[in-house]
């Protein structure tokens, strides 16, 4: 768990996405094995790409584009909880 991670929230009528931004690799390495995990175990398909920085930062977005059964919620509260963030800006 890395306290450098940092999530942001955003929502739109059906569309519901969080970016997580990192400092370096390592946190970037544990968000994308933790997003690949809770797909799995969840059963669910939200569109992830990621944005890397020259110096090692930058930020892993995830999203679901039509978001009518609200399932963005269960995703993101087990990967905020997973990486030990403590509240999410939106």
């Amino acid at each position: 768990m890395s306290t450098c991670i940092k999530a942001y929230h955003r929502q739109e009528e059906r569309y519901c996405g969080l970016n997580l931004e990192f400092t370096n690799s390592s946190d970037k390495e544990e968000i994308l094995k933790n997003i690949n995990e809770l797909k799995s175990e969840l059963s669910l398909s939200p569109d992830v790409f990621d944005n890397n920085k020259p110096d090692g930062s930058g930020g892993v977005y995830i999203e679901f584009l039509d978001d009518y059964d609200k399932e963005s919620g269960i995703f993101f509260e087990a990967i905020i909880k997973r990486l030990g963030i403590k509240e999410c800006e939106v």
